[in-house]
């Protein structure tokens, strides 16, 4: 028997994704580094702590798991510029915080030369690539970009204004984040088979409810943390510690380590703090409802303090309390919008193909006759116990999420 594999496509779209993303990357640390200079000027060293706690602690993160993967690939580089730097090199980089920047220039690489040469072989290794730099993008997004915004939000509720200018940042910054939901959501549309492959609508309204449910669950967080910004710390880590729980209790098996596996059920954790992703097999239908009741109960507990904390204390601005009552009223109100074009999508728009049928997987010719039934019953049996083999550029660890996603 003969086994072929699945060529992956890099399209145009990915490549423009691709080109855009090193310097938006680079431009976001310029922005960082911008926003902690003006928190030093303006003498708000509690606001730059956060700051830096955040801007530290998601670059060790992600780091971490750029490392980790190398490890796991037994550093068989596929690009000129992460094979320049030998492991021990690498290593030191990684430590320096500069290792993820390699892995951009080599998706880079990549995207250019498989758009320049239309080779197969070129293209199944820049979306591999694209893989990897997809999932360590959601895991910047929620250990910084999340609560970064969050910060933002808390600060405007503070100072009692808002201006055209501020708004406008804000909303960009969610659109970011919910950006970066959906460039993870076009990587796992990759495996899907031909037939099925989703139009760009369906991103849109993915895109579109994302947003919604992520600006809800941020400002809840931040309308919480206006008038009680000692005790977000405390809701967060209890947050946290019930929801590494669950993670831990759904048996992940995505990375290749029992100490990766941990970091990843914490860093599961954590984004679920935000928002809802996919982790285990199988109908994940009652686990969803039963996370969006969760925090759909905590942003009506959130909003019902911070209206309480305005009526009673309120801080050196004030808000009558039926316009606090409304606007704790939209906070919920925008979040049960967003799980209704949820719904819509699921309904409408996601496909639900058998796990066999997803892209990286190898795929046997069956041979004919009496001793071709008995070859495929023999095969059938050893697939019951060994799953099938993924090609040579398909990237194991974002199938494994495939499969969630798509089951």
């Amino acid at each position: 028997m003969s086994g072929t594999q699945t060529n992956f496509k890099y399209s145009g779209w990915d490549f423009l994704f691709t080109c855009v993303g090193l310097p938006l990357y680079l431009v976001d640390i310029g922005l960082d580094i911008w926003t902690a200079v003006s928190f030093y000027k303006e003498k708000a060293y509690v606001c730059l702590a956060v700051l830096l706690v955040l801007l530290l602690g998601s670059s060790l993160l992600t780091q971490a798991y750029s490392w980790l993967w190398y490890s796991y690939d037994k550093f068989r580089m596929k690009t000129k510029v992460e094979g320049w730097p030998t492991k021990r090199l690498l290593k030191l980089l990684h430590v320096f915080q500069l290792g993820i920047y390699f892995r951009h220039a080599g998706v880079l690489e990549k995207a250019v030369e498989s758009f320049r040469t239309k080779l197969r072989d070129t293209e199944g290794v820049a979306v591999f690539l694209s893989h990897d730099l997809s999932m360590l993008r959601i895991v910047e997004t929620f250990s910084e970009s999340a609560p970064q915004l969050t910060l933002m939000l808390t600060i405007i509720l503070q100072q009692g204004h808002l201006d055209p200018v501020t708004v406008l940042k804000a909303v960009g910054s969610a659109s970011a984040i919910a950006f970066t939901v959906t460039t993870y959501h076009r990587s796992l549309r990759s495996f899907l088979p031909a037939k099925e492959n989703q139009k760009i609508t369906s991103s849109v309204i993915y895109f579109i409810w994302n947003l919604v449910l992520i600006s809800s669950r941020l400002t809840a967080l931040a309308l919480f943390a206006s008038v009680l910004p000692c005790f977000i710390f405390a809701h967060f880590i209890c947050s946290w510690l019930v929801l590494f729980f669950f993670a831990w209790r759904s048996k992940t098996d995505f990375m290749e380590s029992p100490g990766g596996e941990w970091l990843y059920r914490a860093t599961v954790g954590l984004i679920w703090y935000f928002d809802w992703f996919n982790v285990a097999e199988g109908k994940t239908r009652y686990r969803t409802a039963l996370y969006h009741g969760y925090i759909l109960t905590d942003i009506c507990i959130l909003c019902a303090v911070w209206c309480w904390k305005m009526s009673t204390d309120p801080p050196d601005f004030v808000i009558e309390p039926m316009h606090a009552l409304i606007t704790a009223a939209c906070v919920v109100a925008v979040y049960v919008l967003g799980l209704i074009l949820k719904v819509i999508y699921y309904k409408v728009f996601h496909p639900n193909p058998d796990k066999d049928e997803l892209k990286g997987a190898s795929t046997e010719q069956q041979p004919e006759g009496e001793v071709g039934l008995y070859m495929v019953a023999a095969a059938a049996n050893m697939a019951a116990h060994h799953p099938p083999a993924p090609s040579a550029h398909c990237n194991k660890r974002m199938r494994k999420l495939a499969e969630n996603f798509y089951s």
